[in-house]
């Protein structure tokens, strides 16, 4: 265990020790919640459900899942009229952090952001960054020596741009991304299409982002997810351009949709302003899973509205594992293995939504300022490991049925918005952690809306399924790209 990350974990054991008091015993007290309304969850074991969509057949909400599949123990339990202890035994066991006042929220709000990487590229806001326009280019750099070891693919040359973007409110902020130009020559008529590789970056440091690794090369808490993934390499292969976003933007807000969509989108018009002449009428398609496709459903139900001009190129979009919604998710990923994640997405959504800074608890302040906040997807993994539930860092009771907490889900879920382009989503049928109901409910909704669209159930469970799925989503966007029509399922 790294040295720099131990205060890290002594919180989390203190935190584990506190929610076990608290309950009273942790799987035993959970078992028992989840046996009193049903024992599997979702709508099967195989076949048309999932592992657990948390959700019995009429969307009601069930706790019959497990520590590692659902919320035995201390998830259960933390939703339960027992676990509305938990606030208040962890707020008697932990003290406050050291903040100087005043004013605490702002002072906690700024300790949270992610620190600095020491490379200007991806820690400066520049000068003059209200008046500059959505896409404007502010920087672009040659990376080629550094990403071509990393790259499968022979290239052409990679380059680096930072443009002008928006956070969540509209306000000025900027987005880097990657373009990786192959060396094979593309065959096709028309000029080269261009494949948005929205990789899941999963983290809360800026050093977790691919543009920092293909820059800088790869450090010890990589997110190395993306290297199991063929997608950039098959691009190559067919002569298509890889545009590869940092879309959790400059305050890493993972698994925040709106800054990602803006990211994603004001990436494309910095790439088609460096590279006028070959990329200026480009077709584009994405790609994204997990917490890639968080970025990828952001990005879509963007367009229309955010870059209506890009609507007639952006040809489809393939998503993959959706975590749709976030309300589910809280049942499925809150206080089993996949909790370090589900905390990490609270911490980043927090980022961008200060609403929720007020509902976090001594010891969530804490674990806000400490290393974690610039930990990457490896580390934040593990952090799943002692089973705390998000409750166990709030000062209120059930804090994930609170007012604040449904504004959140009902804004993430972009519900009210149209995709701009056709829809190729698909997810495992085994899936436990993030459920194929949330996808399956996607689908529904945009084929409500009259979305060219299609949704696939693939053989296993969230990591499986990212491969078993793989080649079905390349191969739709393949076929967008060399100008097929999008098929509909709807």
């Amino acid at each position: 265990m790294p040295i720099q990350h131990g205060g890290f974990w002594v919180r989390m054991c203190v935190a584990a020790l506190a929610v076990t008091v608290g309950v009273g015993g942790g799987a035993s007290v959970g078992t028992a919640f989840a046996q009193s309304t049903g024992s599997a969850g979702g709508e099967g074991s195989v076949g048309t459900g999932s592992l657990t969509d948390g959700t019995a057949s009429d969307g009601s909400p069930l706790n019959g899942t497990t520590m590692i599949t659902g919320s035995l123990g201390t998830g259960s339990a933390a939703g339960s009229p027992l676990g509305s202890a938990i606030p208040s035994v962890v707020g008697s066991v932990i003290p406050g952090p050291d903040l100087d006042p005043p004013p605490p929220l702002e002072t906690l709000y700024a300790k949270m952001l992610p620190k600095p990487v020491g490379d200007p590229f991806f820690d400066e806001y520049p000068p003059g960054l209200p008046g500059m326009t959505n896409g404007q280019v502010i920087e672009t750099r040659d990376v080629t020596t550094a990403a071509r070891a990393l790259l499968r693919g022979p290239v052409r040359e990679v380059r680096q741009i930072k443009v002008k973007s928006t956070d969540s409110a509209g306000a000025p902020s900027f987005a880097t991304a990657t373009l990786v130009v192959p060396a094979t020559p593309w065959p096709g008529p028309g000029p080269r299409p261009v494949l948005v590789n929205n990789v899941p970056i999963n983290g809360l440091g800026r050093s977790c982002t691919p543009g920092h690794t293909l820059g800088n090369g790869i450090t010890q808490s990589e997110n190395f997810f993306d290297f199991l993934r063929p997608d950039t390499t098959k691009a190559e292969e067919r002569g298509y351009a890889v545009l590869i976003p940092d879309h959790e933007g400059p305050r890493m807000a993972y698994a925040e949709p709106f800054v990602a969509g803006h990211a994603i989108l004001d990436s494309i018009r910095g790439v088609r302003t460096v590279f006028p002449a070959e990329f200026g009428s480009s077709k584009l398609a994405m790609m994204g899973y997990s917490g890639g496709a968080i970025a990828t459903h952001g990005a879509v139900k963007l367009i229309d509205t955010y870059a209506p001009e890009l609507a007639g190129d952006i040809v489809g979009a393939a998503m993959g594992g959706v975590p749709a919604d976030f309300e589910m998710l809280g049942r499925t990923m809150n206080g089993n293995l996949a909790g370090g994640l589900f905390l990490a997405a609270v911490f980043g959504i927090a980022r961008e939504n200060t609403e929720i800074l007020p509902l976090i608890n001594s010891l969530g302040q804490q674990m806000g300022i400490t290393s974690i906040k610039d930990q990457c997807a490896n580390t934040l993994a593990l952090a799943g490991i002692p089973g705390i539930p998000a409750e166990a860092l709030a000062n209120i009771r059930r804090a994930l049925d609170s007012p604040v907490a449904h504004d959140i889900y009902t804004k993430m879920k972009m519900a009210d918005r149209k995709s701009g382009t056709p829809l190729y989503i698909y997810s495992g049928g085994q899936e436990f952690w993030v459920p194929a109901l949330g996808s399956r409910n996607l689908y529904d909704e945009q084929c409500g809306y009259g979305v060219r669209a299609v949704y696939r159930q693939v053989p296993g469970e969230h990591l499986i399924a990212a491969l078993t799925g793989n080649p079905g989503a390349f191969d739709w966007v393949d076929a967008r790209l060399r100008g097929e029509a999008a098929p509909n399922e709807c």
